[in-house]
């Protein structure tokens, strides 16, 4: 073994969360280094090829408000976009963008390479040094030793991965990449902390010169696409787009399925891990959903130069004949010919309950982790976790405070408390429905959410943040002149008209004679804000409520056996997740809303008695 020079952060793995992390990192001026077991696999999309999308658009833009790149790089290579869920309410809107996904990892790539105090290696990193409790280094496949503060594990799908599809199976990560099987698992389980195996999936890439496209839907992109980044213009986004297509499954599908269900790893017993509830497999959803005549399939592209097609929608881990036919029962695919075979994939990953919420394991101080290593599925939950994993590694070294997100500022607030609290058995994927402040949590108001935190920390610079201020300016300004202006006709005040179902900003143009020249997102923030005033102000009384309770810390060290009065079950549980809150201990399952009555009784006479010492002593 030989010793490589010294860093501050060490990140290991460089998908989506990887890339988040050490950018985070070096742009806060930490001496940062990036383990990957292929460059070529850098920012890599094995999976579907695109960013965004019900929620997950949320956390897109959410990393992008705090200083993150994710956003930024999608705007540059983006095939198509749309905007989804226009027809219900604002709250769930989520933009969702087709990627060139080749394009897509060679800007992602590109961006890490000019990024200052950031040094990319293609290595294997199969242990930690841990020395006293705390980080002291990591080790590669070949012997080096890298001094470092400390590290942030992203190995998504890749640590002890396994691709299988019928009987065949190869000890490979995604699309046939080396495997990490070098022992950072058995490094990792050698400190206490819980392991357990996921599995995931992907469906057949097929060529797009054998598919009729005439017998399909088309879906075009938006004609005004509205960018991901904060800080792109619209107009910077306006380029051709490239379709997609719409296709259904038939009872032909279905029976070709159900014929061969003998011969799935995933019906066989050969798979093990548990896979995502929420995104099962095409054999998984005709098992479970008999009586549907169809399923939905979407055709992507993969790239401007390439004629791959992704079947979103179609993941399995049939063999390949079974694939080949299933495929060919479908209207305009009746020729198709299959490129890349769909598999199904394990991997090691932590049970998230070893997890602080700034992602810290509990039991190592300087450990870090982020992705799909943490029990999430999807690249941007990946990029969520890796720019937080990546701010607070550095917080922690400065001795500084770390990143506020949680469930009442943030989708990425939701998602790592619902990890780190409630745990996850499944690989977690992140959905509207998991917020229960999502009318306030938008897509369009991320920068209003989150800009300052990325100020305060230090990736949104004085410009940005410059800019962001007069945007809010603006906003208020705007939302002061509607509620005070009335409309020409008589009609009664422009806010008051607002809050009409059938009304909008647009639709008020034609009797607001006295509207300023405004940028489109400022007057669309104006008018959401009139519209759902009484929803807004509800929701942010609730919130309210529940930061006094996320306000009330609980020491790291308490004896809840000591507590007179909790149930066992409620202190077994208290005791495993140790939350940092009252807050966060009252969204643990099993622990009920009378334990946390209790709790609450026992921190404040426990307050008082320390108050009461404290005084006594200063008397002595």
């Amino acid at each position: 073994m030989y010793t490589e020079q010294a860093m501050d952060v060490a990140v290991i793995g460089g998908g989506h969360a990887g890339c988040e992390a050490a950018l985070a990192a070096a742009r806060l001026g930490m001496k940062t280094i990036l383990f990957a077991l292929s460059l070529d696999s850098i920012a890599m999309m094995p999976c579907n090829p695109s960013i965004g999308g019900t929620s997950k658009g949320h956390l897109v833009r959410e990393v992008d408000a705090l200083g993150g790149e994710m956003g930024r790089n999608i705007d540059k290579t983006y095939l198509q976009i749309r905007m989804l869920n226009t027809s219900k309410g604002p709250a769930v809107y989520s933009l969702r963008a087709q990627a060139d996904k080749f394009r897509y990892k060679e800007e992602m790539k590109s961006v890490l390479e000019k990024q200052e105090n950031l040094w990319i290696r293609q290595n294997e990193v199969v242990r930690i040094d841990v020395q006293e409790g705390r980080v002291a280094g990591v080790i590669t496949a070949t012997g080096a030793y890298y001094p470092c503060k400390a590290a942030i594990i992203c190995t998504g799908t890749y640590l002890n991965a396994r691709c299988i599809h019928g009987d065949y199976e190869t000890l490979t990560g995604p699309n046939g990449l080396q495997s990490a099987r070098g022992g950072l698992t058995e490094n990792i389980a050698s400190f206490g902390i819980s392991l357990r195996r996921f599995k995931t999936g992907t469906p057949a890439r097929v060529d797009g010169k054998t598919i009729d496209f005439s017998q399909m839907e088309i879906q075009e992109g938006d004609p005004v696409p509205v960018p991901f980044s904060f800080e792109d213009p619209a107009e910077s986004l306006q380029r051709p787009q490239v379709p997609c297509y719409l296709a259904y499954t038939n009872e032909k599908t279905h029976e070709i399925i159900r014929a061969n269900l003998h011969r799935s790893p995933l019906y066989g017993g050969v798979i093990h891990g548990v896979g995502p509830r929420y995104c099962p497999s095409i054999e998984d959803k005709v098992v479970r959903f008999a009586d549907k005549e169809r399923h939905q399939l979407f055709l992507e592209p993969e790239g401007e130069h390439t004629g791959e097609y992704y079947v979103q929608g179609m993941s399995s881990s049939l063999p390949e004949d079974v694939q080949r036919d299933m495929l060919r029962s479908i209207r305009g695919m009746e020729h198709v010919e299959i490129m890349r075979t769909g598999y199904a994939i394990e991997y090691d990953c932590v049970d998230p309950l070893e997890l602080k919420s700034t992602l810290e394991l509990k039991k190592i101080h300087g450990l870090f982790s982020a992705g799909q290593f943490n029990g999430s599925s999807g690249y941007e939950e990946a990029a969520a976790q890796g720019i937080v994993a990546g701010i607070n590694a550095v917080m922690l070294l400065r001795g500084q405070e770390p990143l506020k997100v949680d469930r009442t500022n943030s989708y990425i607030g939701v998602l790592i408390d619902d990890l780190v609290t409630k745990g996850t058995n499944e690989p977690y994927r992140m959905m509207t429905s998991r917020s229960e402040y999502r009318l306030l949590l938008r897509q369009d108001n991320a920068d209003l959410r989150l800009t300052e935190e990325g100020h305060r920390v230090g990736l949104i610079n004085e410009d940005r943040y410059g800019r962001f201020l007069e945007k809010k300016t603006l906003i208020q300004e705007e939302i002061s002149r509607l509620k005070t202006t009335r409309s020409l006709g008589g009609r009664g005040l422009l806010g008051d008209l607002l809050r009409h179902p059938e009304e909008s900003y647009a639709s008020l143009k034609e009797y607001d004679p006295t509207r300023p020249d405004l940028p489109l997102e400022v007057g669309e923030q104006a008018a959401i804000q009139i519209k759902y005033e009484g929803y807004i102000t509800s929701q942010m009384k609730q919130v309210e409520k529940a930061r006094k309770l996320e306000r009330k810390s609980i020491p790291r060290d308490l004896d809840y056996k000591e507590i007179r009065g909790l149930r066992l079950e409620a202190i077994q549980k208290l005791d495993a997740v140790r939350p940092e809150t009252v807050g966060q201990a009252q969204r643990i399952s099993g622990v009920s809303p009378a334990d946390i009555s209790v709790l609450l009784v026992y921190l404040e006479q426990k307050h008082l008695r320390e108050k009461k010492e404290r005084e006594e002593a200063n008397q002595r």
